[in-house]
């Protein structure tokens, strides 16, 4: 084959290579392409055989110029790098391309270079952020029925606290109970004070449990029951701690604050009860133990918050506690009595129960619902069941200690025979009390209040009357809020 013809079959090779390759690159870049497919064509030894017959080119080094112009066009305007990432559909990738800069080239020469090159903005492809876990406050607290007894269970953020343990007999059910929730370790272990059907189930959870803070009162007991409490927290190696009145100890979402015992009585194991209020948010609950009524007037003088959603009735609904000043003080929602069925004591007492009745005091009984459970997120509360709201006390004949009032109607005189002469009848003047003071009915009950949401009224159905008016309808005051 003559070198003539192998030097054209070379040029129709590469003609055709860049006339496809400057077909391609349009999408690309269109000068660069339109240089290539150019450039292809002067490799065509047909174009120049026709241009040289038709004598457009006389010249035989004009094809070699132009071809030499053409392929540095080409080269000029071949497509950069970052040209071609861009071109790629952005979409295709939620990444994002960090480039990355020679440490040799001067931060100088980068400005000029980002600032000479027109790139377009990338298209970001935002991803979802997930909410946050929304934080929770639950906290539980369980009364459980430990008959004639005390015993609270409250959990909360995996932290567990027991207030009082009931007595002997129900020990091992109190365990049970803790182990049926989960409990492997109690934070908090409390003892009221050191009388058997308080302090006796607190014994059996220690043995049970890993216990990590034991809180009880200051002063010894004269009791077998108590030897064995002081032996079991000694045997595992705990101290038993004595708060004053205002402590503070965070637990789980909340915390609690030792509201008694101010003062220690020797001669009253009563009176020397541990008193705590329980917090969660915007709800709490009070548990006093046995604590009489002198212990109630000493928390009330401490200048502590006593608000609270729920009170247990000191000493199992015994008159001898829960005194007009500490519910005033209190004004609990909801009052829970521990106590048990048919117990020797007669607690509830009469007086106690009238007391809550008059306040609208809702009430839950073990001796009659068994346990009882409620969880407060923090603002609301969420009851296992309804209150009963029966206020009978333990025993049917108790008449109650408050005085009551008894009105003598003197029995009416025999008319004489003959008629007597008419006389006008008298005008009564009835003086209302406090004239013109209004007060708020509410949609039931039969008592009058100086607020609108007074208790568990809704104010959206009360209306207010004059004062007058209510006592003449058969309103008594509410001792709640008057």
């Amino acid at each position: 084959m003559s070198k003539q013809k192998i030097s054209s079959i070379i040029q129709w090779f590469f003609g055709i290579i860049f006339m496809i390759a400057g077909l391609g690159s349009l999408g690309k870049s269109v000068p660069y392409a339109i240089a290539t497919l150019l450039f292809g064509i002067t490799l065509l030894p047909v174009i120049w055989n026709q241009m040289r017959k038709r004598e457009l080119f006389l010249n035989k080094w004009l094809r070699v110029v132009i071809s030499v112009a053409l392929f540095i066009i080409c080269m000029i305007t071949v497509p950069s790098s970052n040209d071609a990432q861009y071109v790629e559909p952005i979409e295709a990738s939620t990444e994002t391309t960090v480039s990355t800069v020679p440490e040799e080239i001067s931060d100088e020469t980068q400005v000029t270079d980002i600032q000479s090159t027109e790139t377009p903005i990338p298209i970001v492809t935002e991803e979802s952020t997930p909410e946050p876990t929304p934080i929770t406050y639950d906290m539980t607290v369980h009364f459980l029925d430990v008959g004639q007894g005390l015993s609270v269970f409250v959990q909360s953020d995996g932290e567990n606290l027991i207030y009082d343990g009931g007595d002997s007999d129900y020990s091992s059910v109190v365990v049970a109970y803790l182990k049926n929730q989960g409990v492997t370790t109690i934070d908090y272990l409390i003892s009221s004070h050191y009388d058997s059907d308080h302090v006796s189930g607190l014994i059996g959870c220690l043995n049970a449990f890993e216990v990590k803070n034991v809180i009880c009162s200051d002063y010894v007991h004269d009791s077998k029951t108590y030897q064995s409490f002081i032996n079991m927290v000694d045997s595992k190696g705990l101290t038993m701690q004595h708060p004053s009145v205002g402590d503070e100890f965070a637990f789980g979402t909340g915390k609690f604050i030792i509201l008694a015992p101010e003062t220690i009585d020797e001669n009253d194991s009563n009176d020397n009860s541990v008193a705590i209020k329980l917090v969660n948010g915007d709800n709490s609950f009070i548990f006093t133990g046995d604590a009489d009524s002198s212990s109630e007037s000493a928390i009330c003088q401490s200048e502590i918050n006593l608000d609270c959603d729920v009170l247990v009735p000191s000493h199992h609904g015994s008159a001898t506690a829960t005194s007009w000043e500490f519910l005033q003080e209190t004004v609990p929602e909801f009052a829970i009595i521990s106590c048990g069925k048919d117990n020797q004591y007669g607690h509830p007492h009469k007086d106690t129960m009238d007391k809550l009745e008059s306040m609208d005091i809702q009430i839950y009984r073990t001796d009659i619902q068994g346990t009882i459970t409620v969880t407060s997120d923090g603002t609301n509360m969420d009851w296992s069941q309804e209150p009963c709201n029966d206020y009978t006390p333990g025993d049917k004949e108790d008449s109650g200690t408050e005085p009551q009032t008894v009105v003598n109607t003197p029995e009416p005189t025999a008319e004489p025979t003959a008629t007597p002469t008419p006389s006008p009848e008298p005008t009564i003047e009835v003086q209302e009390p406090e004239q013109g003071e209004m007060v708020w009915l509410s949609e039931t009950g039969s008592k009058y209040h100086n607020k609108p949401n007074c208790g568990r009224m809704n104010p959206d159905n009360a209306w207010q009357v004059s004062r007058s008016k209510a006592e003449s309808m058969g309103y008594e005051a509410c001792k709640k809020c008057y």
